[in-house]
């Protein structure tokens, strides 16, 4: 087993002791390290939580380090609650040693091995962008919802009801992402974005993916790379491209510049949400709303057949 793996899997059986303690009553203090992750802690802990998001709109994670104010409010919570799956590259070592003295716990870090996608380029490494994919969701929300009620046992049957209602809503939206992807011809299902992070979403929803950089945001697209995707879409005819909200746009311009001097044109389909939710306040800060501007603004530009405002009529942004 080479260190990588060895140090992963020992960082993973760490994490994931959770201390067995029922908090007082009250709001539990919940720490969060994405939107993603703080909209789902919401959704199942209702009135029972007061929860803190660390990474808002157009961060990233995979980059981000925690600052003094976050480790101010991340020993003073009654739980911490982070991604795992080495999202939080950079601030792993201290959530870990966090676990000692908080109930600190990696909710992906607990999903069945065999839906994870894995990677070459990261020895005992997978993909973290789980949150993609709703029904993979599932399995993060039912781990936020067992940890809630270790904590609040009182209020456990309140936590399980609220996750049933979720789970419906997840259900409903992947079959709309389904629907919606369905209607895109099968010679257009190419998913060309800044970095790795939608291969959840074309195994799900039968897209071919291509990413600029890594699965990391912190690997490097070199001109070889880019050089050699300018000449696949031209060849292709690719036509679209997609920005995302918490990655630099810079590859994916200098990608449209290169295919135009081939005499190729593509356009920006849309901004996509891929490792940060929308403005706070907006349907799209949610997790639901996310997903569904997603599913729609990509189902709309490689030419699919969508709502003019998603799922619900709720889409604020790009609609």
């Amino acid at each position: 087993m080479s260190l990588n793996r060895r140090h992963f899997f020992a960082l993973t059986a760490a994490a994931l002791t959770v201390p067995r303690m029922a908090l007082a009553s009250g709001a539990l203090k919940v720490v969060a390290t994405t939107g993603m992750i703080a909209g789902t802690v919401r959704r199942i802990g209702g009135t029972h939580v007061d929860v803190k998001a660390l990474m808002g709109p157009g961060l990233d994670p995979h980059a981000y380090r925690q600052t003094r104010s976050d480790i101010t409010a991340m020993t003073r919570a009654d739980m911490v609650l982070w991604h795992g799956l080495y999202l939080e590259a950079q601030m792993e070592d201290f959530l870990v040693k966090l676990a000692r003295r908080r109930i600190s716990v990696p909710v992906a870090d607990a999903m069945p091995r065999d839906v994870l996608i894995s990677h070459g380029d990261y020895d005992g490494r997978f993909d973290p962008h789980v949150w993609m994919v709703p029904d993979l969701w599932i399995h993060v929300a039912r781990r936020v919802a067992d940890v809630l009620s270790e904590a609040r046992p009182d209020a456990a049957d309140e936590f399980a009801a609220n996750l049933v209602h979720f789970e419906t809503e997840l259900a409903r939206l992947q079959s709309y992402g389904e629907t919606a992807m369905a209607s895109v011809p099968k010679e257009s299902r190419v998913l060309l974005t800044a970095h790795d992070a939608f291969g959840y979403f074309g195994r799900a929803f039968d897209m071919e993916v291509i990413g600029i950089q890594g699965i990391s945001t912190e690997s490097e697209a070199g001109l070889n790379r880019i050089s050699s995707l300018v000449d696949t879409l031209a060849e292709r005819k690719i036509g679209a491209a997609f920005v995302e909200s918490s990655v630099s746009d810079r590859n994916i311009r200098a990608l449209i510049e290169g295919a135009a001097a081939q005499g190729h044109t593509v356009s920006i389909g849309g901004e996509l949400f891929s490792d940060a939710m929308g403005a706070d306040g907006t349907y799209e800060a949610t997790y639901i709303g996310m997903i569904d501007h997603n599913i729609t603004t990509i189902s709309r530009a490689l030419g699919g057949t969508v709502p003019q405002r998603g799922m619900s009529g709720k889409l604020t942004v790009g609609s």
